[in-house]
C-alpha cells in the first residue's frame, strides 16, 4: 500500500493505493489545519492516514511509500521540506490576510519522514503535471504546463520533456507575478497586487464581496457587472498565461482547480481569447485546454508521486 497525500491551502485529503491499479482507496478530506503549533499539519496528515489504515483493515506500520502533492512555496530547513504558504501560514502577511496563527513555515517533510520509509514531496502543480502527462491531457507533450485556479494559483512547468522544479523546488509560481498596477490587493504571501492576490478563489471575496461560485453564477445568468468582473479577472491571469507561453514556447497548458473547473465551460473561451492574436509566432499552436483527470487531479498528483 502507498499513502497518496493531497494538501492544499482550503483541504487536506488522504487516500490509499494498492499498487495494481489507479484506484484510491479509501480518500478522506479535511479542512487544512491552520491552528495552533506549525507541526499541526504534519499531525494532521498522520492521523488522517492512520483513519484511513483502521477503516481498510489495514496496519498504519505497513504503509511505508508517500507521495505528497503539497501547495507551496517551500523552503529548505536542515535539508527537509518545510511550507511557506500564503494559504496556510499567517505570519507571512500578518494579521490583516485573517488567517489563525502567525507561523511562517508548516513542518512538514521531517516529520513525515520519521514515518514512511519512501517519501517524495513534491508542489502540488508539479505533481499536477506529472499526472496529467502521464494518464491526462498532456500525455505526449513535450512542452506543455498545468495551471490551477482554485483556492490559489499554482503551475507546473515542463520544457524539452523536462519538468522545471527550480533550487528549492519553487519553480512555477506563476501566481506571484505581478501582472498589472493594482496597489490594494493583499496576497498572502505579503504581495500587493500579484496574480493571486486578484484573480484566486480565496481573493474574490475579498475584492469583490462575493464568492466565486456566486460570482460567476451571476456572470453565468447574465448580470453584466458580474460579466464585466469575470471578464476582468480572465484578463488577469490571461496576462500570466501569455507570459509562460512567451517565456517558455509551450504547445499546451492543461487548466484545473476548483475555480476553473466548476466553470470551465464559461471561463475557456475567455482565457483563450487573452492569448489569440498575441504574437501569432510564439502563441499559435499553444492549446488551452482542461485537465484530462478533471476533478481528480489533485487526488491522482499525489498518486503519480508514488507511481
Amino acid at each position: 500500500m502507498k499513502a497518496c497525500i493531497d494538501i492544499g491551502g482550503t483541504k487536506v485529503a488522504v487516500s490509499l493505493n494498492n499498487g495494481e491499479n489507479l484506484e484510491l482507496l479509501g480518500r478522506r478530506s479535511e479542512p487544512t489545519a491552520k491552528t495552533g503549533g506549525n507541526d499541526a499539519l504534519a499531525v494532521q496528515v498522520l492521523r488522517m492516514l492512520d483513519e484511513t489504515c483502521r477503516e481498510l483493515g489495514v496496519t498504519p506500520d505497513s504503509v511505508q511509500s508517500a507521495g505528497v502533492s503539497s501547495c507551496g512555496p517551500f523552503v529548505v530547513v536542515d535539508g527537509r521540506i518545510e511550507l511557506a504558504a500564503p494559504n496556510i501560514c499567517g505570519g507571512l502577511a500578518g494579521p490583516g490576510r485573517g488567517l489563525p496563527n502567525d507561523w511562517r513555515t508548516a513542518l512538514l517533510e521531517a516529520p513525515l519522514a520519521r514515518r514512511f520509509d519512501r517519501l517524495r514531496v513534491e508542489n502540488d502543480c508539479v505533481a499536477a503535471l506529472e499526472a496529467e502527462r502521464r494518464w491526462g491531457a498532456l500525455q505526449g507533450v513535450e512542452h506543455c504546463a498545468y495551471v490551477t485556479w482554485s483556492t490559489g494559483i499554482g503551475t507546473g512547468l515542463c520544457v524539452d520533456g523536462r519538468v522545471l522544479r527550480g533550487k528549492n523546488g519553487n519553480a512555477g509560481h506563476a501566481g506571484h507575478m505581478f501582472v498589472s498596477d493594482n496597489d490594494d490587493a493583499l496576497c498572502g504571501c505579503g504581495n500587493i497586487g500579484d496574480v493571486e492576490a486578484l484573480v484566486a478563489g480565496n481573493a474574490v471575496q475579498r475584492r469583490f464581496g462575493a464568492d466565486s461560485a456566486t460570482l460567476l453564477q451571476r456572470a453565468r445568468a447574465g448580470d453584466a457587472g458580474a460579466v464585466a468582473t469575470v471578464d476582468e479577472l480572465c484578463r488577469v491571469l490571461g496576462r500570466a498565461l501569455y507570459n509562460l507561453v512567451v517565456a517558455l514556447d509551450l504547445q499546451r497548458i492543461s487548466l484545473g482547480g476548483s475555480v476553473f473547473w466548476n466553470n470551465r465551460e464559461y471561463l475557456l473561451p475567455r482565457l483563450r481569447a487573452q492569448l489569440a492574436g498575441h504574437l501569432p509566432a510564439l502563441t499559435d499552436g499553444c492549446e488551452l485546454v482542461g485537465a484530462g483527470l478533471q476533478d481528480k487531479v489533485g487526488d491522482y498528483a499525489a498518486l503519480a508521486l508514488c507511481a
